[in-house]
């Protein structure tokens, strides 16, 4: 070895290599949490303000579109994050979208579950980048690509038992029972005593029914009105509350309920059999059945007819959610004939279905079919369902036409998203019309006959409009009186009692003059309920959403609760029914009578 050789000279010191796991830079992140708080503030604002049903919907909607689009641009063209990774994760919530509509139960579908679904997968995407804000770079691709995943799995595990009346999505674990379900397997269950039941229907009573004092004949009673007459009760429910006679399980459906002589009329679901039921008004004992094999459903009312029964003649016409229009014997449900809506006049089937309830004026039954070539409003003859008339209206309604009497001449009022119209229920001539263009939006409520030729009509779009109808020289006159936005009813009718209207604005309880249309007081939270006056008393019992039996004054002065009980469980948007002091509850879960307590000697003073 050479000593005289210069000594190497030591190694320069070599930076050590960034790893994967070491620590990346601060990643930057505030444009998404700025958008998600900022989507979490409004979809809270909707729901807190008195927005109109599809006000509500569309915002909710809206936002969730715009603030996916800026936050998708935002993430894309993030260099804090590097490229791959943008792409990874972004390819991690659509495929894991696609994966959950695939795999999502059918109550949801693609819309469902995007609606659902991917709010909470940006929310827990930018959650959990802000706690791996630091993290190296495999912790925070891997696991943020795991968390924009798990709202899609919650979504693919839970099915939708429709929306509430604020449009709120009502969700539960797939493999947990509906109420749909847990009614067949009792009745599955109790095959004996259908049975039983099969050989009561064989046996009808011989005897014709007649319609009695005090009957509820029709949709919101005899006048169609919501008015109860001849009946005083107690209000002092917690001393004497409401007795509860019989409460069983049914079918879903929205219909309301008849009663006639003792029975009680409705219509339900059950599995893929639409059912026109007869039950004993007193014990709630199924006495006959008549069956048709259809089934209507939408993931946001859920399934079953949505129309009610009207008995007239000893006779019950009905109307299914597909269209179905029946005239059925009421003492033993033998169809004496049976006509197809969508078929006689090339209706499309509606979003929600046929809901209009029939209407029997004279010798004619009249419903709403919504087809074209003026085949709005249809008339069948009562004797053979042969058709009588029809007449033009706009082609979405969910509304029911209603009879309305000026200076002893009977019109046939109905609205529709083209207006209000006024026909002759003999020929279908048109009378008189209205046009207010609905441009889509839906219209559910009854007209209002306000007495002296007035007429009142509302909807989300409308608010309520007083009509003055008059005939002179031998021609009907309108014009509009006044207008309201404030009560801007959903699909709660109203009712009126001297000089002012009860209904619900939106999903507030409220009380406004007839005369001006200004708002008296505004105060009952009841969801989307329904209302029945008790004229002799001046009292409102309303149903709220929730199942709740409410008790209030008919007065302009505030909103006085003199009453409430939890009567049946589940959403009830079906209007109640009173007949000889029993009220009757149904929703698409259950149904239920109650004796009213009777009034006491003060009370019944009044």
């Amino acid at each position: 070895m050479n000593d005289d050789l210069p000594a190497a000279a030591p190694p320069a010191p070599v930076d050590p290599q960034p790893t994967s796991h070491a620590p990346a830079a601060p990643r930057r992140l505030w444009p998404g949490y700025l958008l998600i708080a900022a989507y979490w503030a409004v979809r809270t604002a909707i729901g807190r303000l008195e927005l109109p049903i599809t006000t509500s919907f569309m915002g909710l909607a809206g936002v969730g579109v715009l603030v996916t689009l800026l936050f998708v641009i935002w993430w894309l063209t993030n260099r804090s994050v590097a490229g791959r990774d943008r792409l990874m994760v972004f390819a991690a919530v659509v495929l894991g979208g696609a994966a959950a509509i695939a795999a999502s139960q059918n109550t949801l579908g693609p819309v469902g579950v995007i609606f659902i679904g991917l709010p909470w997968v940006l929310t827990v995407w930018i959650v959990w980048m802000a706690i791996v804000r630091r993290a190296p770079a495999p912790v925070f691709r891997w696991g943020t690509m795991a968390a924009v995943c798990l709202p899609w799995v919650y979504v693919s595990l839970v099915k939708m038992n429709g929306v509430s009346g604020d449009v709120k999505f009502q969700t539960q674990w797939r493999w947990t029972p509906t109420a749909e379900d847990t009614y067949l397997a009792a009745r599955a269950k109790t095959a004996a005593d259908a049975q039983s039941a099969d050989a009561a229907e064989q046996d009808p009573p011989a005897r014709d029914l007649v319609a009695q004092p005090g009957d509820w004949t029709a949709f919101r009673g005899p006048l169609r009105n919501g008015e109860v007459r001849g009946l005083k009760i107690g209000v002092d429910w917690e001393k004497s509350p409401p007795k509860q006679v019989w409460r069983q399980r049914i079918g879903p459906a929205w219909s309301s309920v008849v009663i006639v002589d003792g029975r009680l009329f409705t219509q339900e679901q059950v599995g893929e059999q639409e059912l026109v039921v007869c039950l004993d008004a007193q014990s709630g004992k199924r006495l006959w059945s008549h069956e048709d094999p259809v089934r209507y459903w939408d993931s946001q009312s859920g399934a079953g007819p949505r129309a009610t029964p009207e008995f007239f003649a000893g006779d019950l016409y009905t109307q299914g959610g597909t269209g179905i229009l029946n005239c059925l014997d009421a003492a033993s449900g033998r169809a004496k004939w049976s006509r197809n809506l969508v078929k006689d006049t090339d209706a499309a089937l509606p979003m929600w279905g046929f809901s209009s309830s029939p209407l029997v004026v004279d010798d004619v039954v009249v419903t709403f079919a919504g087809g074209k070539d003026g085949k709005g409003l249809v008339a069948y003859r009562t004797n053979d369902g042969s058709p009588a008339w029809t007449a033009g209206t706009g082609p979405i309604s969910y509304s029911s036409a209603q009879p309305i009497t000026v200076d002893d001449e009977t019109l046939v009022v109905f609205l529709s998203d083209e207006g209000v119209i006024a026909v002759d229920p003999a020929s279908g001539k048109l009378a008189w019309q209205y046009q207010a263009l609905g441009h889509g939006v839906w219209r559910v409520v009854q007209p209002t006959a306000l007495g002296g030729g007035s007429i009142m009509v509302g909807s989300e779009d409308l608010g309520t409009v007083c009509l003055e109808t008059r005939k002179e020289d031998g021609q009907w006159q309108v014009r509009k009186r006044w207008t309201s936005n404030q009560l801007r009813p959903s699909f709660n009718d109203v009712v009126v009692y001297d000089g002012c209207a009860y209904g619900f604005d939106l999903g507030i309880f409220c009380c406004f003059d007839t005369q001006t249309g200004k708002r008296r007081w505004k105060g009952g939270r009841y969801g989307h309920g329904q209302v029945l006056l008790l004229t002799d008393q001046a009292l409102l019992l309303v149903t709220a959403e929730s199942g709740e039996a409410v008790l209030l004054e008919a007065t302009p002065e505030k909103h006085r609760e003199l009453a409430r009980m939890q009567a049946i469980e589940g959403k009830t948007w079906n209007h109640p029914a009173i007949a000889h002091g029993c009220l009757y509850l149904r929703n698409d879960q259950e149904i239920a009578c109650y004796r009213l307590p009777p009034a006491s000697d003060e009370m019944a003073a009044r």
